[in-house]
């Protein structure tokens, strides 16, 4: 029955309604209020009375009905009964609703009675509707609301109060007799408010509880009438929960209460009370009774230790010890915190020994005793607190108040975080590893480490998701007052573990957060070098130098690539040769796998797994030091001196750890150099010193491409990074106790002396150049000295015949300065620079096929100096091995031969591909085609004595010199390729060496773009393209050479122009440019059974091919062009076009496109003019009509140039004779449009466009007479059955 009602009063108040109809009643007539506002105020409660009867299915008329059809007996009858009911809900605390018959009774009876009230007391009026307005979502209105409400709450006690007729009291006090509520001074009106605030507190709808809750503070803070005692009485009356309450009823009573005791909190009456009676009972039952609300639910814990904080910050000290403390309840609580594991305790026991600062024994075993940080965050203690702290989850997403209490009194203040970065500021300048500390930071330090480890470490981490939820959201909490010096302790070994675990899945239930985790800590790093350092270090230390390729995520890259300073520089190097030198400094934990339920916390990509196969955990992180050191320098911008004293610390560690070892201990101090080096305690692995020398090349080939004009940074030393690096190399060498990581064997150490020699002597004629020419050269070939010095280290027993080689280039560059000097004395001296070229290109190709990317760098900037005396042999050479492939010719002749059995086409060199697939595939038919031309003309460019043997293997006319050379570069290949176990294939092996000496022509050519041995470059290129032999098995060559070919050769600004170009030569790679153009795309019945894929490769080939020969093609008649050749000696040059025109015309298998033609005689119009009269002939006798309709552009670009239409007299005089001379011929083609007029309604179109524009051409050159005359007869009526009115308006114009 209880609970009943109760739902009916909680409906009710969400409604906004008064509480029950005689309450109504009775306000209305105690408020003194106008008829009219009670009017208002009881229109709502009739329509929510019709509401209920209509939901409860009583009566079937409406309200008037039924009030006129009750007699006066019946109506008394029914007043006594609600009167009963009244008295009954009162003493219940509950509410019921009213029939519909009281309603209309009351509101008969209202006016009358509250018109009496009012005139004989005036009493002010309580407004109800502002009981409304305090459950608003607006915080104004709810605001403005509680102020009205407590503003007329105070005017009608004070009315109340001043009542001297005792008899309006009494009649006040007999409605109000059975409700003992203790409020007996109050008006009637304010103890109707305070229940239906007290009510109100524990409605859900919308905000009516911090609404109601305001209104209740208010009003006890300003009405002193209000006594606590009968408010904490009403409290537990009016929100009592009974047995038949379940769910959400249990719920709003328990948070109502609460409600109602922080509105008393919060009102300050406590205090008062306690300022007023030292010994008032009120703090104490208000603090005991808060401590048994908390028992009940888990969720009401921490608001109602909220409350009691809220009452402690208000009252005196000695209150607080005196009646908070010792209020029943509360130590018992205190004592069982440990065992449950209850957070909201042990933050009531701080905030209360913060308040009083003193020790108590209430507190339990909750805090120490005395109690001190220290003693606080030790480990025993904190180890008592675990239960505590993991209990506080229960309240995620949001943090437990007791973490940012326990932050604050980890890290008190921002003191210590500025001295650490003065500290670190210090550090950075001098270098020190250490320094001094205080007691107080030295124990805030001990605080936080155990912190860390017993709390996040030891129990959140190992623990559930949510406790992992938690750390993180702790550690977040830590960061903004963290002090840099603390990072190491906070991304501890199991932290960095446990967000490499989550972040490696991204489907782990915790992703997001380790992301949010990452990104709020790059955002405190922000522009401070000091966190970015102790960041980036903590992460890769822990996770083995993995860290980004686990988490699959850029954070250490992109913290690495915000470095801008250079003392953040400089300390970074040192705190990362600190790890790489120190022993320890790698983590040894074993990975502890209870630290997450993600599975695979160990992903990562192949190349790490490799890697980890042959580097162990500790040597992983070295050489992620060692690969970390000279990425730093990528994104810097800095000024050259700066830039270059960061380059020098890393270029010291790098030398010394990757090219030295001390026999005497540990460390070594260079007196000269005024140094101390350290090495490990343990050896370094011969791994990590080759990847030292590597990166160390790398770093030199950085430097050099920076270096530019290679000027002084002072008058004493220079900024050239390899010259110090030469002389400190030299400075430790002769140090005794320092000696090279490994020995080297006699021809190893007599290339490594020679190449120092070299490079000392080659440096100091560089300094005398000063800033010559000749300065770039010296230069390029000392950088080169110092990385195949390093070579030499890197790989024992390679290197040393190439090194003697350069010296002795080196050496014969300084007898013949010529050389250098660019002289005209080249010439006199016959072979001596010949030679020395051939022998440095020599060098230079043998050192590419097992070089590293800087040497190869260095080659090239040595090349790119020298390559303007490099000699016909020696690019020959090159061009040799471009176009050589692996596969044995005999094998192409054999299956050439079997083709030839079945192919009646013509086969040129028989060159076929391996497996049984026909031109469909590779368009073998017309590229051995264009192999062979291609071989034939480079015959002609090579120069005499070149001729091609009959039986070679190669197609190439090689001596047994170039053959040897030629053999020692393979063999180069093939050795390289046995060092590889597993490696790759000989043929992908030389076709890396085809890329790198690749890049050698290309720098030729574009240092030497109008040189005539372009055309011997090209001529070799463009045979190799076409052989598909050369380029099998690599797309990427393919698309390399024709690269080069368009980019260096066909758009270059520059082209040979020189006489030494024979016209021979250019009519012969013409001719061939030509029949390529024109070779037609060839199938085989095989051509069905092979994929889409191949036969899509294949077309697109054969149109590469197609496109080459047309660019070709414009390139060589450019070059014709330039040289103002006569008519005469171009004739060759008209008898190839004719022949193609012949093709064109006459044979189907042609595949010449107009468009090319038209092009050709649009770039070169005189090629156009001098086959005109040609081209009309075979345009009137062609037998396709195709042919002819498509040769008609052909025509018309012709006349464009040859007839051009200008207002000049003597211009226009000319065009008409040699328009004239062609009027027969121009008769004939158009006879044989009309009387043969094409089917094709689009053809038919493009004759009657040629007509009208010879027609119009013609009349405005006045030669239409001449035209009609020579147009037969019988073509007359065709020109007008086909052309209509276009040939009748000519005709007119006669």
């Amino acid at each position: 029955m209880g609970g009943k009602k109760r739902n009916s009063n909680v409906v009710e108040e969400g409604e906004g309604v008064v509480d029950t109809a005689t309450e109504n009643t009775i306000a209305g007539n105690l408020d003194y209020g106008n008829v009219g506002d009670n009017n208002v105020i009881l229109s709502p409660l009739k329509k929510k009375v019709k509401k209920d009867k209509q939901k409860g299915g009583k009566g079937d008329g409406d309200g008037k009905k039924v009030s006129s059809s009750i007699k006066p007996m019946e109506r008394r009858k029914k007043r006594k009964l609600m009167d009963k009911e009244r008295q009954r809900s009162a003493l219940e605390n509950k509410e019921v609703h009213p029939k519909e018959v009281g309603g209309a009774l009351r509101g008969e009876e209202t006016k009358a009675s509250v018109a009496s009230s009012s005139s004989s007391s005036g009493m002010p009026d309580l407004r109800l509707s502002v009981f409304n307005d305090l459950a608003s979502g607006d915080v104004s209105v709810r605001q403005a609301a509680a102020e009205t409400l407590v503003k007329e709450l105070q005017e009608v006690q004070k009315a109340y109060d001043r009542l001297a007729d005792q008899s309006v009291k009494g009649h006040g006090l007999k409605l109000e007799a059975n409700k003992d509520d203790g409020l007996n001074d109050c008006a009637p009106s304010l103890r109707y408010a305070i229940r239906r605030l007290i009510r109100g507190v524990s409605s859900s709808r919308e905000c009516a509880r911090q609404g109601f809750a305001l209104g209740l503070t208010l009003s006890v803070s300003t009405i002193p009438s209000i006594k606590v005692d009968s408010l904490l009485k009403l409290i537990v009356d009016l929100l009592e929960v009974s047995s038949s309450m379940k769910g959400q009823e249990v719920r709003d009573c328990l948070l109502g209460r609460l409600f109602a005791y922080g509105a008393l909190a919060r009102s300050g009456r406590l205090t008062k009370e306690w300022i007023s009676d030292k010994n008032t009972p009120y703090i104490k039952e208000f603090t005991s009774v808060l401590i048994s609300l908390a028992a009940k639910k888990r969720y009401l814990q921490e608001p109602a230790v909220s409350i009691i904080l809220e009452l402690v910050e208000k009252v005196p000290t000695d209150a607080v010890v005196s009646h908070v403390l010792e209020a029943p309840g509360l130590h018992e609580w205190f004592e069982g915190a440990n065992e449950v594991g209850n957070p909201d305790a042990l933050l009531l026991a701080l905030r209360i020994r913060e308040k009083i600062s003193d020790d108590s024994k209430r507190f339990g075993k909750l805090l120490p005793t005395p109690f001190s940080p220290s003693k606080l965050f030790a480990a025993d203690h904190l180890s008592s607190l675990v239960n505590c702290l993991k209990e506080s989850t229960f309240c995620q997403p949001r943090i437990h108040s007791v973490w940012p209490v326990l932050v604050n009194i980890l890290l008190p203040d921002t003191v210590l975080q500025a001295e650490d970065a003065a500290s670190v500021s210090s550090s950075i300048k001098k270098h020190k590893k250490s320094r001094k500390t205080s007691s107080t930071e030295e124990e805030v330090a001990k605080s936080f480490r155990s912190f860390c480890e017993i709390i996040i470490e030891g129990s959140l981490l190992l623990s559930s998701h949510d406790r992992k939820h938690l750390a993180f959201d702790i550690l977040l909490l830590l960061l903004p007052r963290l002090p840099a010096s603390f990072v190491s302790i906070v991304l501890s070994y199991k932290l960095v573990q446990c967000l490499m675990d989550i972040l490696s899945t991204k489907d782990s239930w915790l992703y997001k957060v380790a992301q949010y985790f990452l990104k709020e800590l790059i955002d405190w790093v922000g522009n401070d070098d000091v966190r970015r350092i102790a960041v980036i270090v903590a992460l890769q230390k822990h996770s083995n130098g993995k860290f980004d390729c686990i988490t699959r995520t850029k954070v250490v890259k992109d913290l690495m690539a915000d470095f801008k300073t250079e003392s953040g520089c400089m300390f970074f190097v040192q705190d990362l040769v600190n790890m790489f030198v120190d022993e320890g400094q790698a983590s040894e934990e074993p990975s502890d796998q209870s630290q997450t339920t993600d599975d695979n916390s160990e992903m990562g990509s192949i190349g790490e797994k490799d890697a980890m196969g042959t580097l162990g955990n500790a040597d992983y992180l070295k050489s992620w030091v060692i690969e970390s050191l000279p990425s730093i320098l990528k994104y810097l911008k800095l000024d050259p001196e700066a830039k270059f004293r960061v380059q020098k610390e890393i270029l010291k560690f790098l030398a010394v750890q990757g090219l030295f070892s001390a026999s005497l201990g540990t460390e070594v101090t260079s007196f000269e150099l005024q140094e101390k080096f350290r090495w490990p305690k343990a050896a370094t692995s011969s791994a990590l010193c080759r990847m030292c020398i590597e990166q160390l090349q790398q770093l030199l080939a950085n430097a050099q491409k920076v270096d530019g004009s290679h000027s002084l940074a002072n008058g004493l030393e220079p900024s050239d990074l390899g010259s110090y690096f030469m002389r400190f190399l030299s400075t430790l060498r002769n140090i005794p106790s320092v000696s090279l990581f490994r020995s080297l064997s006699d021809e190893d150490e007599q290339a490594f002396k020679k190449l120092q020699e070299m490079e000392t002597r080659i440096s100091r004629e560089e300094r005398n150049s000063g800033l010559s020419a000749d300065a770039d050269k010296l230069h390029a070939l000392r950088y080169l000295l110092i990385q195949l010095l390093l070579q030499v280290l890197l790989r024992p027993g390679e290197f040393s015949e190439a090194a003697s080689d350069l010296v002795m280039c080196c050496k014969k560059a300084f007898a013949t300065s010529d050389l250098l000097n660019s002289s005209g004395e080249d010439e006199s001296d016959g072979d001596s620079t010949p030679e020395l070229m051939d022998v440095l290109v020599d060098t230079l190709m043998s050192l590419l096929p097992q070089s590293s990317a800087p040497v190869r760098s260095a080659i090239e900037q040595v090349f790119k100096y020298f390559c303007d005396n490099v000699t016909d042999d020696g690019l020959m050479r090159m061009l040799r091995v471009i176009k050589k492939d692996l596969k044995p010719a005999r094998h192409r002749h054999a299956e050439s031969e079997e083709e030839e059995e079945d192919d009646d086409e013509e086969d040129f060199l028989g060159i076929e591909e391996e497996e049984d697939i026909d031109e469909a595939e590779t368009g073998e038919t017309a590229e051995s085609d264009e192999h062979s031309d291609y071989s034939k003309a480079v015959a002609g460019i090579e120069g005499p004595g070149k001729e091609l043997p009959e039986h070679s293997d190669d197609s190439d006319g090689v001596d047994d010199e170039a053959m040897f050379r030629m053999d020692t570069y393979l063999a180069h290949i093939v050795k390289e390729k046995k060092n590889q176990s597993g490696g790759e294939t000989a043929q992908s092996q030389l076709v890396l060496f085809k890329l790198r000496v690749l890049s050698l022509l290309e720098i030729y050519l574009h240092e030497n773009p109008g040189k005539p041995q372009v055309l011997m470059v090209y001529s070799n290129l463009a045979q190799a393209f076409v052989n598909p032999h050369t380029t099998e098995g690599s797309e990427q060559l393919g698309q390399r050479i024709w690269g080069i070919l368009q980019k260096k050769i066909f758009k270059a600004k520059d082209f040979p122009k020189s006489d030494s170009v024979q016209l021979s030569t250019l009519e012969s790679l013409l001719e061939k440019n030509l029949k390529l153009a024109s070779k037609p795309f060839k199938r085989k019945k095989s051509a069905a059974s092979l994929s889409k894929k191949k036969q899509s490769a294949s077309l697109n080939r054969h149109k590469m091919i197609g496109s080459l020969a047309q660019n070709s093609t414009f390139w060589i008649l450019k070059i014709i062009d330039a040289r103002n050749f006569s008519e005469s000696e171009l004739q060759r040059v008209f008898d190839i076009f004719r022949d193609v025109l012949v093709g064109y015309f006459d044979s189907k298998k042609s595949q010449v496109k107009s468009e090319f033609l038209k092009e050709i005689f649009r770039r070169r119009p005189w090629i156009g003019h001098h086959l005109f009269g040609f081209i009309l002939e075979k345009c009137g006798s062609a037998k396709s009509v195709f042919r002819r309709v498509e040769s008609l552009d052909l025509v018309m670009e012709i006349l464009k140039s040859l007839v051009p239409l200008s207002s000049d007299e003597a211009t226009r005089d000319a065009s008409k004779r040699k328009l004239k001379s062609h009027l027969p011929n121009l008769s004939h083609v158009i006879k044989q449009l009309v009387t043969n007029m094409p089917e094709k309604q689009s053809r038919r179109a493009e004759v009657r466009k040629f007509c009208a524009k010879m027609f119009q051409m013609l009349s405005t050159l006045n030669l239409t007479k001449p035209f009609l005359k020579d147009l037969p007869s019988d073509a007359h009526a065709a020109c007008e059955s086909q052309l209509g009115d276009m040939f009748l308006n000519l005709k007119k114009l006669e």
